[in-house]
Formats: C-alpha cells, sequence, structure tokens
C-alpha cells in the first residue's frame, strides 16, 4: 500500500471524462493495481479511481505542463479498456509505503452470517438445478461467500450483503476476475445477492454480467406469512 499526499490535478479519460482541479489530495495506490484519489471529506468515497487490473506509468511533464508547475504525471492505465487516470503531481508533501500482507477478509454480522447459512441450505432459491459446493470458498484475496453449480453444471460465485452498494459489485468483480483463471472452475458466472440493492449497484452489476438477487430473510427464515398478507 502506497499513500502520497500531493498537490494534484486529476483527469479521467475513457466511457467518461471528469476534471479534478489542482488541490491537496490524498492518492492511495494499492498493490492490487488499483488507484483511488481522495480529499478531506465526502466520507469514505474517492473523488475518483482506477480499479483494477490497471497499471501506474510515471513520466516528465512536457515543456507546456511543467511550464503550469507539474513535476511528474502519473498514467494510470486499465489493463482492459481505454480508461485512464492522468495524475499531474505539482508537489508531494508526503510518500509512504507498506506492506500490509494478505488481509483474513470480513468478518460477517450475525445477519450476513445466517443469510450464507439460510442461502446455502435453500440454495435452489437462486434458479432451479442449483446446488451447492461450498461455503466461504477461499481464495487468493479472501473467501467468496458461497460457491455453486447452477443447473448446467456451471460455476456460480454469490457474494451476499444485507444491504448491496457499489462496493460489495467490485468485491465480486474481484473475486471473479482471480476464479476465472482457474481451468477447473472457469467459466464463473457472479450472483450479487441482498436483502436490497442500491439502484447504481444494480446498474453496475448488470453492465459486468452479475445477476442480482433480492433476498426475503424472513422467507428464506420461514417466517414469510403468506396467509396474512395483503399481496
Amino acid at each position: 500500500m502506497r499513500l502520497v499526499i500531493a498537490d494534484c490535478s486529476v483527469d479521467y479519460e475513457g466511457r467518461l471524462r471528469a476534471h479534478l482541479p489542482l488541490a491537496t489530495r490524498l492518492l492511495v495506490l494499492k498493490a492490487d493495481g488499483s488507484v483511488l484519489v481522495h480529499s478531506d471529506g465526502g466520507s469514505y468515497k474517492p473523488l475518483n479511481w482506477m480499479s483494477p487490473p490497471a497499471t501506474l506509468r510515471e513520466s516528465e511533464p512536457d515543456e507546456d505542463t511543467q511550464a503550469s508547475g507539474v513535476v511528474k504525471v502519473w498514467t494510470v492505465q486499465h489493463a482492459k479498456s481505454d480508461d485512464r487516470l492522468i495524475i499531474n503531481i505539482h508537489a508531494i508533501h508526503q510518500d509512504l509505503t507498506h506492506e500490509l500482507g494478505v488481509d483474513p477478509g470480513l468478518i460477517k454480522d450475525g445477519v450476513e452470517a445466517d443469510l450464507q447459512r439460510l442461502l446455502a441450505d435453500q440454495i435452489e432459491v437462486l434458479g432451479s438445478g442449483f446446488r451447492l459446493v461450498r461455503r466461504e470458498y477461499m481464495t487468493a484475496i479472501g473467501p467468496v461467500d458461497i460457491l455453486a453449480r447452477d443447473a448446467d453444471g456451471a460455476s456460480v460465485a454469490v457474494e451476499l450483503k444485507r444491504h448491496g452498494n457499489i462496493d460489495g459489485v467490485e468485491q465480486l468483480t474481484r473475486y471473479l476476475e482471480l476464479m476465472n483463471r482457474d481451468p477447473l472452475l472457469a467459466p464463473v458466472r457472479g450472483i450479487f445477492a441482498a436483502q436490497t440493492i442500491k439502484p447504481q449497484a444494480r446498474t453496475l452489476a448488470e453492465d459486468r454480467g452479475i445477476t442480482c438477487v433480492t433476498l426475503d430473510y424472513d422467507a428464506l427464515r420461514g417466517y414469510d406469512d403468506a396467509e396474512g398478507r395483503l399481496f
């Protein structure tokens, strides 16, 4: 993990274009290739970012860019698209690198753990002919909540959340990319399952070929009273 506090401007180029004018920001460079641009505000969300797989190239500015005060140019190029993040560095105030090691993964709270157990016991909720391979299928970057096979025998990775947002979709995307490198599993498709899924997360998931499933926690627990409902 590399943390850089710098005066910089940022341009995103690709399917969309975005510009961040010159300001002091925190640049987070992760070992997986992702780069995040943070300000001292706006909660936990970065102002802009590049998801992995991506490569960072540092270069010297041209004469015109150098005349505007730029001392370094960082170009973060996505490996599978034309998207790129261009960071013009005017000054670096702090540059820290630290090896974090392998993360043990997120410890689920009670409801997420229950959802995982219940869905594993009722895996057919995801589709007719589904069968469970195992819960907490371990990968090099953490455990996938559920690994299953569909009616055709194809591998399916399931990520479970209480409330599904973009971060959960990104997490499942990383799992899928890694699992699809394994010839014993590939091809692996993804299912993002949660009690509620935000529209932005659903849009991103569908764009990446990931199926979204909304789970009824009470129904999975057998508490759903069909006779007592109006609809």
